[in-house]
């Protein structure tokens, strides 16, 4: 409640206050970072089936001979 009263007695240091924007800037950061790993591994993920594919072809075909 005493943070409610702060704000509304002194509205012009509320506003210019730039303690939260810190915060923001590192959660924006971050989801960011989080979302361009997730992309990445989406890629991947995505691409294993068909690498496996011709790696089991590649194997199928080769001779094993002594």
């Amino acid at each position: 409640m005493k943070q409610f009263a702060y704000t509304t007695a002194h509205p012009h240091r509320f506003l210019h206050d730039e303690d939260g924007a810190v915060t923001v800037d590192w959660v924006v950061l971050t989801a960011a970072i989080v979302m361009l790993g997730m992309a990445a591994g989406f890629t991947v993920t995505s691409n294993i089936p068909g690498i496996a594919d011709k790696i089991s072809s590649v194997v199928a075909g080769q001779d094993v001979g002594g």
